[in-house]
């Protein structure tokens, strides 16, 4: 059997397979087992142990539970009640400024908890039922939250740049720094644009009146709720930048320090421990299935030689380096509109790495860009996981088609610091090569 005839079974099973709604991590579990009995032989099987083993007991994979943990218990700390209420009497005399104010306490827990869902979650219970009460238009008030929690995975601590270095071999410290400056580029340009659409029609994200403004007594007196979760970020980040510890250290002083604020701000019961305990062992066990499924369906693309053979496809494209990097990046937008950004990472990195090597791109670079594409899918429609987790609040006046038409605007402009970061590949470095070896 010819290697384009493997190729093709392979990957037209695993499509079907995930099509019928079987979980992606045993779709590509189960695939890998057949392929080794059918392509290469029964005895190949007892590959597949050792190369799960190594993979499960990889130092950097312990960081996942811990930054896990870490968002679990930030979501039931009530540090996010705390700073939006410092957002508020700082930002809501301004036109559409709850709204600028959402996204920035999106990047700011973003910066904490490492996931797209927590800051979804958390703003979406506690920002939208106030906008709509201070009479912002219902689509102002949904887009910008699903777009600011989208910032979750890009700024660090991000679990699918876990994902992404280890399978690729890039410094996940590096690429955690590589993901700042885009990052705040994302959420700099969700700002602007509130900013400009509410400047040009007042109606759609009103000030609050003058007479119910906070003072500025006021609003420095809020600034006391924000020095835990800032301290904790300059911590854990400032950890990795200057080299005093490792993303998995880094991801132990982040558990330990979202318990001390949930502690200070008296959260700390024996409930709130249990959910984050369970939400962790949850989470983290779904990722691990990801990585052993991953992990196998590699193996066998690469004994089979299915991931040479794509690559050298690819690079063979008569389209350039930038027309083959565009190809992939549109591949993985079609797939981030309907498969879960970790699932994308292990099944299309280990094959798009390798053909980014071969064309020249710097791994850290191309990482980061890979990171972006897949982090746009989740406010793609149609199941960008992020619209999902708004949806699942239960707003009574929010359908599916306001979640869909709200977050379009913010797709172009995360695909614009993208292309800004294409472009000018320093946006991307920089940070990354000050570090402190």
């Amino acid at each position: 059997m010819t290697i384009g005839s493997i190729t093709i079974i392979i990957w037209s099973f695993l499509f079907l397979l995930m099509m019928t709604g079987f979980p992606v991590a045993f779709s590509m579990l189960s695939i890998a087992v057949v392929g080794y009995i059918v392509f290469v032989g029964p005895q190949a099987l007892y590959t597949i142990f050792p190369i799960v083993f190594r993979n499960l007991t990889t130092d950097i994979y312990i960081a996942i539970p811990l930054f896990i943990f870490m968002a679990a218990v930030f979501q039931v700390s009530g540090v996010g009640d705390r700073l939006y209420e410092t957002m508020y009497k700082w930002m809501a005399g301004l036109r559409g400024g709850l709204a600028i104010g959402t996204v920035a306490i999106c990047t700011v827990v973003a910066a904490i908890t490492g996931l797209g869902g927590t800051g979804t979650v958390t703003m979406g219970l506690l920002a939208y039922p106030e906008m709509r009460k201070r009479g912002y238009e219902k689509r102002m008030a949904i887009g910008c939250i699903p777009a600011g929690g989208a910032l979750g995975p890009l700024i660090p601590p991000s679990i699918p740049m876990i994902l992404v270095g280890n399978l690729s071999s890039v410094s996940v410290g590096k690429l955690f720094m590589a993901g700042i400056l885009p990052g705040l580029i994302c959420s700099l340009f969700f700002m602007l644009y509130i900013a400009i659409r509410c400047f040009l029609n007042p109606d759609l994200g009103p000030p609050l009146p003058r007479e119910e403004r906070a003072n500025w007594k006021e609003k420095f007196i809020s600034l006391r709720g924000v020095w835990a979760p800032i301290l904790l970020i300059l911590l854990v980040l400032g950890g990795i930048y200057s080299g005093a510890c490792t993303p998995t250290e880094a991801g132990g002083i982040g558990a330990a320090g979202a318990l001390i604020c949930a502690a200070i701000y008296r959260n700390l019961n024996r409930e709130n421990l249990r959910w984050a305990v369970i939400t962790t062992m949850r989470v983290n066990a779904m990722v691990m299935w990801l990585v052993i499924g991953g992990a196998s369906f590699s193996s066998l693309c690469g004994i089979t030689g299915v991931t040479n053979f794509v690559r050298d496809i690819l690079v063979g494209l008569p389209v350039g380096p930038m027309g083959v990097l565009l190809i992939m990046l549109l591949i993985l937008f079609i797939m981030g509109m309907f498969i879960e950004n970790a699932s994308i990472i292990m099944i299309c990195l280990p094959i798009m790495m390798p053909t980014a090597l071969a064309l020249g791109f710097d791994p850290l670079w191309f990482g980061l860009i890979f990171t972006m594409m897949v982090i746009i899918g989740m406010i793609t429609p149609v199941f960008g996981y992020n619209l999902f987790y708004f949806k699942g609040l239960g707003h009574a006046d929010v359908s599916m088609m306001d979640i869909y038409i709200a977050i379009l605007p913010y797709i172009p402009l995360m695909l614009a610091a993208l292309a800004l970061c294409i472009i000018f590949p320093e946006i991307v470095l920089w940070i990354p090569n000050t570090m402190i070896k």
